[in-house]
C-alpha cells in the first residue's frame, strides 16, 4: 500500500515489550507521517532504543501493533527482511562487516534483498557514499577507517536502499567529540532532502533544530510528544522540565 501524507508511514498503538517481568515499553501510542523528523529524546534507560528495535522487529513487540502503510507488520506474513529494506536502521556501534571493503558494505544488502545486479547496485552505493563524502574510501575495510567514517558509511548503506523511512539508534554516541559533527551534518543534509527519520538522540541542540516533533521517553511511556519550541521552551510535563534542565546544566 502507498501512503499518501495524510495517512501515517508508521503508526504504533499499545506497544508494549516486555523482558522477562520487567514491563520496559508501556502502552506506546505514536504516528510518523512521511517526511517528519521525529527526535525521541529521555535518560537512559527510558525505553527509547527498544522502541526502534521493536519498530524495525530487531524485538518482538510483546503486545500490540505497529503499522507499516496501515498494513501491522506483526502479522506472522510480514517478510521481515523485506520491511527492513523499507524501514532501514542505522546503530550506534555502525555495525559493519569488519572482512568487507566499503564498497562491498553497500552492496550486499541491495543484491541479496532487493535482487539488484552488481552494477546497480554499486550505482547506487557510489552516489550515496558520495552524498555522505566517503566515495575517496570505498577499497578501504572498516579498521583502516574513523569512527565517524563507519557511520557516514554505514548512513551511506542505509540510503542505498532507498527506505520509506530511516531510524536512527544514538548514531553518535559510539563517537569521538569530534567526528560528531561530521555525522550529525551528514543526518541535516537528509533531513533538507525530506527523508522520513525517527531519531534517538542525546544530541538536543540537534534534535531542537532538525526535529518536526520531539518524544520525551520516561520510564517506559511517552511522557510528553509536541513540537521542538514547546518541548525546549516550555515543556508542560514536570520530567521533562527536570531531564531538560539536567541536560543543559551537564553542557555548561
Amino acid at each position: 500500500m502507498s501512503s499518501d501524507n495524510n495517512s501515517p508511514v508508521i503508526e504504533v498503538r499499545h506497544l508494549i515489550k516486555n523482558f522477562g517481568k520487567v514491563e520496559v515499553l508501556k502502552d506506546i501510542d505514536f504516528k510518523t507521517y512521511p517526511g517528519d523528523v521525529i527526535c525521541v529524546i529521555g535518560s537512559s534507560g527510558s525505553g527509547k532504543s527498544t522502541l526502534l528495535r521493536c519498530i524495525n522487529m530487531l524485538e518482538v513487540p510483546t503486545g500490540g501493533q505497529i503499522l507499516f502503510n496501515g498494513s501491522n507488520i506483526m502479522d506472522k506474513h510480514t517478510k521481515v527482511t523485506e520491511y527492513r529494506s523499507k524501514v532501514g536502521m542505522v546503530f550506534q556501534q555502525f555495525n559493519l562487516f569488519n572482512n568487507m571493503t566499503v564498497l562491498q558494505n553497500c552492496l550486499t544488502g541491495q543484491m541479496k534483498v532487493l535482487k539488484r545486479t552488481k552494477e546497480q547496485a554499486e550505482a547506487k552505493a557510489m552516489k550515496y557514499l558520495a552524498q555522505v563524502g566517503m566515495d575517496p574510501y570505498i577499497n578501504a575495510k572498516p579498521h583502516q577507517i574513523s569512527g565517524g567514517q563507519k557511520q557516514r558509511v554505514a548512513i551511506a548503506r542505509a540510503l542505498a536502499m532507498e527506505p520509506d523511512v530511516l531510524l536512527f539508534d544514538e548514531p553518535t554516541s559510539a563517537l569521538d567529540p569530534e567526528m560528531v559533527g561530521e555525522v550529525l551534518e551528514v543526518m541535516r543534509e537528509l533531513v533538507r532532502g525530506g527523508l522520513t527519520m525517527i531519531i534517538v538522540t542525546h544530541e538536543m541542540a540537534f534534535a531542537r533544530d532538525v526535529s518536526t516533533r520531539v518524544v520525551f521517553m520516561d520510564k517506559g511511556v511517552i511522557a510528553e510528544e509536541d513540537t521542538p519550541e514547546v518541548i525546549f521552551n516550555n515543556p508542560q510535563n514536570p520530567r521533562t522540565k527536570e531531564f531538560l534542565a539536567r541536560f543543559m546544566q551537564d553542557k555548561d
